[in-house]
């Protein structure tokens, strides 16, 4: 058989699996939970729009997965996928008023920031880490290179220089306060009583409201310990979702044992 037709033959098998098992690119998913809650089918949109943020997380996305859980009455899942979408897109003003609108009917509260996770809500969380790079290696080259190549230094380069020092000065905080805030995290069940030790026998210190902010501290086992407004306590791993995706898999795959 020639080989071109065999990779035509690969290619069209390859191709008739992906559409028997319904596979999709992320972009069809979310025109999928658009359709999806247009017919007010909210909780299959909520799982399609969930399925598309794990393919590929954009602050959109996020937005639609809050409001389709927000309809099918889960306050904790939305508040956490509106907060997901500001960590993407602090510029997201749709998610920031879903966010105040939530909290004011549901009466919980909003995370308490330090003055250095505020500066880090400036812009996307990924963005600071390639700012602090360029701004330390440009004020570097600009410092050094007339001398390697024996010229004098200018007014305007010694500026420049100076800028750019200051610039990544400024985004050590900001760095962070990513890392920080990364660990906030928002309760996703229903009235999640808060133990003093993690076991399932444990006395509860309180009783935690879907939607509160709580920041993730180690795990224990299936536990996760954290630090709230009323206490600091213990959890159990899937009763808490993180604001940063990466951290959220990191702790959920501690708290598995692996």
């Amino acid at each position: 058989m020639p080989m071109n037709l065999q990779r035509l033959l690969v290619l069209a098998t390859m191709l008739l699996s992906c559409y028997g098992a319904h596979c999709e690119v992320p972009g069809d998913l979310f025109q999928l939970g658009v359709n999806a809650y247009r017919a007010g089918d909210f909780s299959g949109a909520a799982g399609i729009f969930r399925a598309a943020a794990e393919n590929r997380p954009s602050s959109g996305t996020l937005q639609n997965l809050g409001s389709s859980e927000w309809q099918t009455g889960r306050t904790g899942p939305a508040v956490l996928a509106w907060e997901q979408a500001l960590w993407v897109d602090p510029f997201n003003k749709t998610a920031r008023m879903n966010l105040r609108y939530a909290r004011r009917v549901e009466q919980v509260e909003s995370p308490q920031l330090a003055w250095f996770e505020v500066i880090s809500t400036w812009l996307p969380a990924n963005w600071w880490a390639p700012i602090t790079g360029m701004s330390l290696w440009l004020a570097i080259g600009i410092t050094f290179i007339p001398g390697v190549l024996r010229q004098r230094k200018a007014v305007w380069q010694q500026g420049l220089s100076a800028f750019l020092l200051m610039i990544f000065l400024l985004t050590l905080p900001a760095l962070l306060g990513v890392r920080t805030r990364g660990k906030i995290g928002f309760i996703v069940e229903k009235k999640v009583p808060l133990r003093l030790t993690p076991t399932a026998e444990a006395q509860q210190i309180t009783q935690m409201r879907s939607g509160e902010p709580a920041r993730f501290e180690r795990v224990r086992n299936d536990y996760v310990m954290v630090q709230t407004s009323r206490g600091r306590g213990w959890l159990k791993a899937g009763e808490l979702g993180l604001t940063c995706p990466r951290e959220q898999r990191h702790g959920t795959t501690e708290a598995a044992g692996f």
